[in-house]
């Protein structure tokens, strides 16, 4: 039996299209890349939280949540709890920058290894571990496009659940 849990995470695209993510070790699903995100706090509505994980796991103060890109759910164990996580994952446009103070304590609880930016190609062509969402590559081209084009974005997808793949031994 899985516990039901919620989280938020934020994309964040730079002006030349780079996306930043940290790279995260889950005992269940091992190393992947992910957007700062987290547990909704009791009464905290999704894109609040998504700006608190986002200031939590980056010091970036000054990054507006923007639209919403997506929601999925996905299997994982959080702190030994099998949970069924159901995550809104939010879209914001900023500056392409380290994160901000010591984030040590955030990173250590949370299971964060580092981070990085991600140009589209890169993100494209990533392979060697996992994504989440894992279609995070296909989910940002028709919004880089419509950002070109002079359009604020895209309809947000409902990717339903994705299954993760276990660590492999």
């Amino acid at each position: 039996m899985r516990t039901l849990r919620q989280a938020a995470r934020t994309v964040v695209v730079d002006p030349e299209g780079a996306v930043f993510l940290v790279r995260s070790d889950n005992v269940e699903v091992g190393v992947h890349w992910m957007p700062p995100g987290g547990g909704l706090d009791p009464g905290e509505t999704p894109s609040a939280a998504a700006r608190r994980e986002l200031r939590e796991e980056t010091g970036w103060t000054d990054i507006p949540v923007d639209a919403l890109l997506c929601t999925w759910e996905h299997d994982f164990t959080w702190h030994g709890t099998p949970v069924r996580q159901s995550e809104h994952i939010y879209l914001s446009r900023g500056p392409h920058r380290e994160p901000l103070g010591d984030l040590r304590a955030a990173h250590q609880l949370d299971g964060i290894l580092g981070w990085r930016w991600w140009t589209p190609q890169e993100l494209a062509d990533s392979a060697a571990e996992p994504l989440w969402p894992p279609t995070l590559p296909q989910l940002l081209a028709p919004v880089r496009t419509a950002w070109a084009d002079g359009r604020p974005g895209v309809a947000p997808v409902d990717l339903g659940y994705l299954p993760n793949v276990p660590r492999r031994r």
